[in-house]
């Protein structure tokens, strides 16, 4: 039986003192689908940019997604966009969404060591979506896609160089994801890994390079359910 197929316990993790944890679809689940506003902001960002209809200038961006991890990384290096511009764009969305999490919050505030979020995404959309939870509080640090001077994850140069900086013992991590190649690094590297899949899985649309065959070597578990799997490695 793999580590996939049962349920986690505290003994997985005891050796584990030094938290990660991706943000989009990771510490909210994928069915709130703030990302969604994103995703139609940055549609709306290349549309604009390159004057190309709608249909047209959402595939271009997911290509670019799929072939540099963010969009805003293919449009650096193909249009030459100013990050923060983009970035901010990006984000304007509504955060009402999401909610207070008191079982999230506490879960998280019980394990040991320390915790970060480290995202494709930008400090003020981490501490925006993370304070609209009621996790913001629990976290040590927050590294941004600003700080991987806007190489994303999944490039090997990003993770070394969050671990370097937070100085992380990669054996006594754990790194949370949603995407399955963001955690081949970490796994590389000694960290536990954990999978975060929506709900009702094979009912979500999703591109077919997120998805996880189960078989994926580099992923130690897979749960639908954040709170519940981090109560079942601290209690």
């Amino acid at each position: 039986m793999t580590k996939i197929d049962r349920t986690p316990t505290k003994n997985d993790f005891e050796h584990v003192t030094e938290w990660v944890f991706d943000l989009d679809n990771t510490l909210y689940p994928h069915h709130v689908n703030l990302f969604a506003q994103i995703d139609k902001n940055m549609t709306a960002y290349v549309s604009a940019l390159l004057q190309m209809e709608q249909e047209e200038a959402r595939k271009l961006q997911k290509q670019y997604y799929y072939d540099h991890g963010t969009t805003l990384q293919g449009l650096m290096i193909h249009h030459g966009v100013d990050p923060n511009d983009f970035l901010e764009k990006a984000h304007a969305i509504d955060y009402s969404a999401l909610t207070p999490q008191p079982d999230l919050a506490e879960a998280i505030k019980a394990l040991p060591g320390r915790k970060f979020i480290f995202t494709n995404g930008s400090v003020p959309h981490a501490q925006a979506a993370a304070s609209a939870l009621g996790i913001l509080d629990h976290f040590d640090d927050i590294f941004d896609i600003v700080a991987a001077d806007y190489l994303p994850k999944p490039a090997q140069a990003t993770y070394d160089k969050f671990t370097a900086l937070k100085k992380i013992e990669t054996n006594k991590a754990a790194m949370f994801e949603d995407l399955p190649r963001n955690l081949t690094v970490p796994k590389a590297l000694g960290m536990q890994t954990v999978l975060l899949v929506p709900r009702n899985l094979e009912e979500t649309v999703v591109e077919w390079w997120e998805k996880t065959s189960g078989e994926d070597d580099h992923i130690d578990f897979v749960t639908d359910d954040l709170a519940d799997f981090l109560k079942k490695i601290t209690t």
